[in-house]
């Protein structure tokens, strides 16, 4: 799971648990999202990377570099 890109649905933000949509099993699944930076803020729409993933369903993710 670390290394891959996802799309985030859900706002990301200190406070906040987001969400993101990744490529998994042929299809696309959702994750609760935590930013890597506890102090950044990663808006909906935006391509992010899992630095971290915790069973089953949540990762933290940073803004891939473009």
């Amino acid at each position: 799971m670390n290394g891959k890109e996802g799309r985030v649905i859900g706002r990301i933000g200190p406070g906040l648990v987001g969400e993101v949509m990744i490529q998994v099993r042929g299809g696309a699944e959702a994750f609760y999202a935590h930013p890597v930076d506890p102090k950044e803020e990663i808006g909906v729409g935006e391509i992010v990377v899992v630095v971290e993933y915790h069973p089953p369903r949540t990762v933290y993710v940073a803004r891939a570099l473009i």
